[in-house]
Order: C-alpha cells, then structure tokens, then sequence
C-alpha cells in the first residue's frame, strides 16, 4: 500500500488539476479509491498498515468533499498555485461588490418581515444563485488562464463566493423556516 498523496487532491484521484471537474470521473474514481484503501480490507495486516488504511480512507473523503464543492476546489487550485488566501487578515474587497452584498443583505431583512417569509425569499433565492453562477464561472475562467493576474482575480471571485454561499444559505434557510 502507497501513501504519497501529498496535499493535491488532483493527484490523489488521478484527475488534471482544473476547476472544471469531469463529476462521473471523480465519482468513479473515488469508488476505485474507496474500495482499494478500505480499512476493512486490511483488517488482518498488521497495525501500521491498517492505520494507513484508515489514513487513506479519511484522506479520500476529505478530497472527494473538496473536489466535489466548486468553492472548497477553488480554495485547493489557489493553495496549488501557491496564492496566499489571507482570509483573517485582507479585507480588501470590491466596493461595487460590497455595495451589492449590503442591498441583499437589506433584502433578506425585508424577506424576513414579508408577510410570506418563504415567497419573498424564493425570488431573492433565485437572484443570489444566478449571482453565483456568475461568479463560479468567473473563477473558473481566471483559475484556466493561470496568469498572476488571473489567480488573484480568481482570489477575489473566490472570497466573492464565500460571500454569496453564506448569503446562499440564510435565504435558504428563511425558505425552510419563515418564522
């Protein structure tokens, strides 16, 4: 049994390291992983490699969940490339941007004091995802060009998604519990 995975997730699974991920490959990929390195099969080898096993087990689920999240694949192509994310420490963000995080941020407020919580948050729900969507491709086409330009456009759109996921997530959850 090998362990040199590394960190690159890409090696791990054997895909080209590309944001636009073929899904039927790394799904088929990690079944082949899976049952290759399952702890259960070195149930009678000894301690080392059965630690190993479970090693290698963690370590597929851990990469099959960041390549199969565009913003968690994002995050790990930037890393690869060697692109600070300075998540804690630079706030710079694009003030167009900002200025229209703050009126859904407004608009999510007035959802929540709609008369019908769910309705008014299903037609923000749609705008935010169509944002997203824009903004997914957007880092998809800097990660591919790969210039330094481009990897610290694809850093921005990247933080931009953290912003709209979490957006994302509380008109979602508005819509499952209006009160």
């Amino acid at each position: 049994m090998q362990a040199g995975t590394g960190e690159n997730f890409f090696e791990l699974f054997g895909l080209p390291a590309s944001f636009d991920l073929d899904r039927r490959a790394l799904e088929a990929r990690y079944r082949e992983l899976q049952r290759r390195f399952h702890p259960d099969r070195y149930a009678g080898a000894p301690d080392a490699e059965r630690r190993l096993a479970v090693q290698m087990a963690a370590r597929i689920n851990e990469g099959l969940r960041v390549l199969r999240d565009p913003l968690a694949r994002g995050r790990h192509l930037l890393e690869l490339a060697g692109v600070s994310l300075g998540d804690e420490t630079d706030t710079r963000m694009d003030p167009a941007f900002l200025m229209e995080q703050m009126e859904l941020r407004e608009a999510v407020a007035e959802a929540r004091a709609a008369a019908d919580p769910a309705a008014a948050a299903a037609g923000l729900a749609a705008r935010v995802r169509g944002r997203l969507e824009a903004v997914t491709a957007a880092l998809g086409q800097a990660l591919a060009a790969g210039g330094p330009e481009d990897l610290e456009a694809a850093r921005d759109r990247l933080r931009q998604m953290q912003f709209l996921y979490k957006l994302r997530d509380e008109i979602d959850a508005l819509e499952d519990n209006p009160v």
